[in-house]
């Protein structure tokens, strides 16, 4: 019998499974019916963590996914069948529970007996939802601690996960923790962000860069080439000057607001919709809400559930080993939005940043220092243009409602050939 090299697919926030659906039938295409005959791929698309389950933080969601990979193991063994090689891919939140879930199988020494191989990610926020100089992104800083319980919470870096009250996302990115060592030991790190266009998770988190150099990419003279067999894929980008006769006029925010049509399936995009566009969108926002928070509710009573059994003890040893001995600083990131009064008349005098440009914490650009020192750590760029949100496209999240998000197979297909098996 062959050995088995277990994938591990692992979706994004509100997911589930049928997300990483084209995923699975590309990656099973290509390295499914390998040469190398002794070896045989095992796509495992984690299904312990989705739905509401997402609002309950990185930390349990990585639990649930490190049980549920001694699950399938144990399973397989019943079947003659060894995992050698271990393989993850995350997409959105997904990425950062898989960075979490590889540090727990590595502190119980998993990978001392299975090879670790290739790790992924998809338009992850890998050192948080960054905040913004807009109004928008000032409000979502606010509400999405509250809206989004724990996981709300992470991605804002509010939470103080650590003993010393350290955001989980800082402890994640941190050389000296288990959740950073586990990730060296992958000998292919390859993340793969969109250019532009991604209303979720801006291009600065998930190709983890302090700066964005493609947020005035119509104006700024960016030159870019495409890889030919994967659309959509860029092969290479360097900023060169534009003339004055090919600079773009950017759009009005009345013009581009005017011409919006929101993504509804072709089924149900009738004119009386947009006509009824007016009293749709703040009764769609106001039950948005409604439904978040309770669902936020939801999540925090099964947290208070979850604190009271005995597997939270598991989880709170994991925190003495990992982090926070003595002389490790204590927070860096500050809620989202509150300046310190000593630095209130410092920041008045700064330059106004354009408002593509992300207002980092010390702790994001702490996390993007630490995680570009990976050697083997490569990036790759989605660039879809003509799209509302991207984010969904990179990884055909739904092709059967939503044609255009095929759109994003060339990504998939990178991804696949540069897997090793």
């Amino acid at each position: 019998m062959p050995d088995v090299h277990l994938l591990v697919l692992i979706h994004g926030m509100w997911g589930n499974p049928s997300h990483l659906g084209h995923a699975k039938k590309i990656i099973r295409e290509v390295k499914g019916e390998a040469e190398n005959s002794d070896i045989k791929l095992e796509v495992l698309v984690a299904e312990t963590n989705k739905d509401e389950s997402t609002y309950d933080g990185i930390d349990w969601g990585g639990e649930r996914v490190a049980e549920e990979i001694r699950q399938k193991i144990t399973d397989l063994e019943k079947e003659g069948l060894k995992v050698t090689r271990f393989s993850v891919t995350g997409y959105s939140l997904g990425g950062l529970i898989a960075r979490y879930a590889i540090g727990v199988l590595h502190q119980s020494k998993f990978f001392d007996t299975v090879q670790p191989v290739n790790f992924n990610t998809i338009a992850t926020p890998h050192i948080g939802i960054p905040r913004f100089p807009s109004t928008f992104s000032s409000i979502s800083s606010f509400l999405g601690p509250k809206l989004l319980s724990r996981s709300g919470e992470q991605f804002f870096c509010v939470d103080k996960w650590s003993p010393r009250g350290r955001p989980l996302i800082e402890v994640l990115a941190d050389p000296d923790r288990i959740f950073y060592q586990a990730l060296l030991l992958f000998p292919n790190i390859r993340i793969y962000a969109n250019a532009i266009n991604d209303l979720t998770v801006p291009y600065v988190t998930s190709g983890i860069s302090a700066e964005d150099p493609f947020g005035d990419y119509e104006k700024n003279g960016i030159k870019i080439d495409f890889h030919e067999k994967y659309k959509h894929v860029i092969k290479s980008y360097s900023d060169l000057p534009l003339s004055p006769a090919t600079t773009k006029e950017p759009q009005g925010w009345f013009e581009s607001f005017r011409n919006m049509r929101p993504p509804l399936p072709p089924s149900i995009q009738a004119e009386a919709v947009y006509t009824l566009l007016p009293i749709l969108f703040p009764t769609f926002i106001c039950l948005a809400l409604i439904r978040l928070s309770f669902q936020s509710h939801q999540s925090r009573g099964r947290l208070r559930h979850l604190e009271a059994q005995s597997t939270r003890e598991r989880l709170r040893r994991r925190l003495i080993i990992y982090d926070d001995p003595a002389g490790t600083p204590t927070s860096t990131s500050p809620i989202p939005g509150a300046d310190p009064a000593d630095e209130t008349q410092e920041k008045k005098s700064r330059p106004k940043p354009p408002p593509y440009q992300p207002l980092l914490t010390p702790g994001q650009l702490q996390c993007i220092e630490n995680l570009n020192k990976i050697p083997q750590l490569k990036k790759e760029r989605a660039f879809f243009e003509g799209v509302r949100n991207s984010h969904a496209v990179i990884v055909c999240r739904d092709p059967k409602m939503f044609k255009h998000h095929l759109e994003g197979e060339g990504v998939l297909r990178h991804w696949a050939d540069h897997f090793e098996l």
